[in-house]
């Protein structure tokens, strides 16, 4: 750690839970981001301003003027561009020590394949059911903890699925991908702009704390904000053992 580290992340290294060794774990890590959106914006620069050492983000998708009201990792100059073009750029701005990859590509099984292995945590940040589903089975495959969050109207929810640990469930657990749920749209129903800020902020909270190994994950519980009254709601997951994905 250089004296520039030293002072970037001063008060990281104050707190006695995460200090010079939880820092460096931070600073020798490696997050793979799936989405460069409204809940991949503020987890992609979090994780940057944190010290992440090594960050991969991975969207298909480019930048319209739509997801200026919410998807903070973009501006005008970021119109019709890559989103994760869009996005590194302001990571490395606002943390040059950092490593990032940019992946215009689709999430699809066989790229998930090849870059969940790599990475310490997977934070999903993507919209669509079918996306999701993918993620979770390639983070149950190669063993990786999954933060995964969502957000439409004015509903949030985040859960870590941690599939290192034979006890605890995984996301298909709870939504099965057979159980047939239909993706609901921002384009169609609308999102309040701050609920990604703080789905995502969590959704980024969540994964440093599984790489510096601090405080207590999410792990086994889910929980769901409704954002007209602010309130947090907490439900208690089990894993499914005739689950499709992680069962027998």
């Amino acid at each position: 750690m250089t004296d520039d580290d030293l002072l970037r992340y001063a008060r990281h290294l104050m707190l006695d839970e995460i200090g010079i060794e939880g820092q460096q774990r931070l600073l020798d890590a490696r997050a793979l981001v799936i989405g460069a959106g409204g809940l991949g914006s503020p987890v992609a620069l979090y994780l940057a301003s944190a010290g992440v050492g090594r960050i991969t983000l991975v969207d298909h998708d480019t930048v319209g003027l739509t997801n200026l009201q919410r998807q903070i990792a973009h501006d005008m100059a970021s119109l019709h561009r890559p989103k994760v073009m869009s996005a590194a750029e302001r990571m490395v701005a606002l943390n040059p020590g950092v490593t990032v990859r940019a992946l215009p590509e689709k999430a699809d099984a066989e790229l998930l394949d090849v870059e969940v292995p790599e990475a310490d945590v997977v934070i999903d940040c993507t919209d669509n059911f079918a996306t999701r589903h993918l993620v979770n089975a390639a983070c149950v495959r190669h063993g990786k903890p999954l933060v995964s969050g969502a957000a439409i109207g004015f509903d949030g929810q985040i859960s870590v699925y941690d599939s290192r640990s034979r006890e605890q469930p995984c996301y298909a657990c709870l939504f099965p991908p057979e159980s047939g749920f239909e993706d609901v749209a921002c384009s169609t129903m609308g999102v309040f702009a701050p609920l990604v800020g703080i789905v995502g902020s969590m959704q980024a909270a969540e994964a440093l704390k599984l790489l510096a190994g601090i405080g207590e994950p999410l792990a086994g519980r889910l929980l769901m904000l409704d954002g007209r009254r602010m309130q947090w709601s907490e439900i208690a997951m089990q894993r499914d053992p005739e689950c499709s994905v992680c069962g027998g």
